[in-house]
């Protein structure tokens, strides 16, 4: 028996199966409102994937959005920083998931407003909505439609 050749593919198998689990454990800051229900539903929904939750209540988030240069029209109730992307708004943790398995050149993802249906406004009558992939200059693409 080949222990080297079992070794290096019982390495891969660990690989293929724990790098996954660990970029869904990345701890996420998230800065809010102390009085926002959503996005204390928000921050439930992202805990409920396998994110750590770190939650910074602020009175006012102006400082937030410019420092992590969220572009005003892309703007939402919440902004959060993870891995060195931010998040701003109703944004779902697959497409988080997504965007630190795929590590695209952005600054981060965002629902602008603050869309029925999405993670953390649930409710009668979803709207659809889609989640942009923005960038330093404030462009934005398509990312997802939900």
């Amino acid at each position: 028996m080949n222990f080297r050749a079992l070794g290096a593919a019982l390495a891969a198998l660990a690989m293929v199966v724990l790098l996954p689990a660990m970029a869904a454990a990345a701890e996420v800051t998230v800065y809010k409102s102390p009085y926002c229900g959503c996005c204390g539903a928000w921050v439930t929904h992202m805990k409920d994937h396998g994110h750590d939750m770190k939650t910074v209540e602020m009175e006012d988030l102006t400082a937030i959005k410019k420092m992590t240069g969220v572009p005003e029209p892309l703007q939402s109730c919440h902004t959060a920083v993870i891995d060195g992307y931010v998040i701003e708004g109703h944004v779902p943790a697959s497409d988080v998931a997504r965007l630190l398995q795929e590590k695209p050149k952005a600054r981060g993802l965002a629902v602008p407003g603050m869309p029925v249906g999405s993670p953390g406004m649930e409710g009668p009558n979803p709207q659809p909505y889609e989640v942009l992939l923005f960038q330093a200059d404030g462009s934005a693409a398509v990312y997802s439609r939900r």
